[in-house]
């Protein structure tokens, strides 16, 4: 492709020529054969870069096209950009340096916060904001806790599975499953301590298969559907419908991040105070009398 490219170039050379201006055409050739095919200013074009936008051409045709497309186009960027910068607007002037300021201290804080302010947030801490906030934290969908078996359609002692299911609390039937799954599961995964929603739990089932409400708060029943090739078992030990509240373990990762959130709030406030107050004492900023 790079020779393609090469030659495409060739094909309308005129172009970086005259952009390039006073720069003789045997000087652009030397650019071109050290991978620069276009020059405006200071700033340069090289065989890579245009190596990739050409890169889905069919022929070669096709990669003179494109190549002259972005060349005008590139081209066309940075004359304009320069031809504004001759003419500089004051109020444009003076949002380019908020925005480069805005950066700086952005960076420096976010460097600041990380290197010393504690990311440690209790237990007690989430479950006081969650007792105060309670009201805030409301689900957005459905979310189990349970144990999803994917085994074939034809796997022996299917009814023992069932029983062994409704009981997880017996720590032998717990041993049970696991060994049926290790033995016929194709697919198995065990989440009572943990959440998913139930568009987490249908990823996994065959399409078009759907959970009702009224399935979810029955946990001691197992969910069942099958394909052509397998059975799916979903056994719902927990579960929460969209509209209630969320279950403090839930929502514990986005009160953590809230209160995370409010504490660098504090700690950059007072740190820009202390900063102050340091830069006064020592006369780095001076209050003048009117």
């Amino acid at each position: 492709m790079k020779n393609v490219i090469a030659h495409s170039v060739s094909m309308f050379i005129l172009l970086p020529c005259l952009m390039i201006g006073a720069v003789s055409c045997s000087i652009f050739d030397r650019h071109r054969q050290s991978g620069v095919v276009a020059q405006v200013g200071n700033e340069q074009l090289t065989l890579s870069e245009l190596d990739y936008i050409t890169a889905n051409a069919t022929s070669l045709e096709d990669s003179a096209i494109m190549a002259e497309q972005y060349i005008r186009q590139w081209a066309g960027e940075i004359l304009l950009y320069q031809k504004a910068k001759d003419r500089p607007i004051a109020k444009l002037e003076t949002l380019v340096e908020d925005y480069r300021r805005s950066l700086y201290v952005h960076e420096f804080e976010q460097q600041l916060v990380a290197r010393k302010m504690s990311q440690q947030v209790e237990d007690t801490m989430i479950a006081q904001f969650y007792a105060q906030h309670a009201e805030q934290f409301i689900l957005r969908e459905n979310i189990v806790k349970g144990v999803l078996l994917i085994f074939p359609k034809d796997a022996p002692h299917q009814k023992d599975l069932h029983k062994w299911l409704d009981d997880l609390d017996d720590e032998d039937n717990i041993e049970s499953i696991e060994k049926y799954a290790y033995q016929f599961a194709t697919g198995y995964e065990w989440f009572t301590t943990t959440w998913m929603t139930t568009n987490q739990i249908l990823l996994r089932l065959p399409l078009e298969t759907d959970i009702s409400q009224q399935q979810l708060r029955a946990h001691t029943n197992c969910i069942e559907v099958s394909d052509s090739i397998s059975t799916y078992l979903l056994q719902v030990t927990d579960s929460h419908l969209a509209g209630e509240s969320m279950p403090m373990d839930y929502a514990s990762g986005e009160i953590k991040q809230l209160i995370l959130s409010e504490r660098q709030v504090t700690f950059l406030q007072q740190y820009q105070s202390e900063l102050y107050n340091e830069a006064v004492r020592f006369g780095k900023v001076k209050l003048l009398s009117k």
